[in-house]
């Protein structure tokens, strides 16, 4: 076989695991739900904190600055904080523990009316755990982005998508994918006037 035959086996697993989540029409609805979770924090005065470790760090991110910046077109700046400045982490890393570091942000910047979202391709981040275990405590509302059989996380947040890939790449780009859809919904509560 040839590496163009190979690599094209790596597409059709990725269309694969991407129609095996579209044809769960409960997806759609969960992410109508999460985009109105979103507006209704706003709202509220609210906002989204989000962390994931690896490549859900560079999604999380990702999904902060389209609310802070940009997502389609312009309209006002919406908060969203990332739970991985490189200051924070370290120093937390350092005084308290890798599996804190999520934990003590959410401790930090959480109040009763955000939304916690936090992405783990496997569901057993002991960090993105605690961090959880940290919102439900201080009342925030929370969405889980899993991976697998969604781990150790499976079953315990208020809105939870377990993305039934075999490996981090593939599940990250429908966690991704999942995040920029429930930004449009948002914007479409929020901008009405946009869309």
């Amino acid at each position: 076989m040839t590496l163009s035959e190979e690599l094209y086996q790596s597409y059709v697993i990725a269309q694969s695991t991407l129609q095996t989540f579209i044809e769960d029409r409960s997806n759609s609805d969960k992410t109508a739900e999460f985009s109105q979770l979103l507006a209704d924090s706003y709202t509220h005065h609210g906002k989204p904190l989000i962390c994931g470790n690896g490549g859900s760090t560079c999604d999380a991110m990702h999904f902060s600055e389209e609310l802070t910046g940009r997502f389609r077109k312009n309209r006002r700046a919406l908060p969203a904080i990332h739970l991985g400045d490189a200051s924070h982490i370290t120093c937390v890393g350092n005084d308290f523990g890798f599996d804190e570091i999520f934990s003590r942000g959410v401790e930090a910047f959480g109040s009763s009316g955000d939304v916690f979202i936090g992405l783990s391709t496997s569901g057993h981040s002991e960090n993105v755990i605690r961090a959880f275990n940290k919102a439900k405590e201080k009342q925030l509302k929370t969405v889980l982005l899993l991976g697998k059989e969604g781990g150790k996380l499976k079953g315990l947040g208020d809105l939870e998508f377990v993305i039934p890939g075999d490996t981090a790449d593939r599940i990250q780009e429908i966690h991704m994918m999942i995040l920029h859809i429930a930004i449009e919904g948002c914007e479409r509560l929020l901008f009405p006037q946009l869309y």
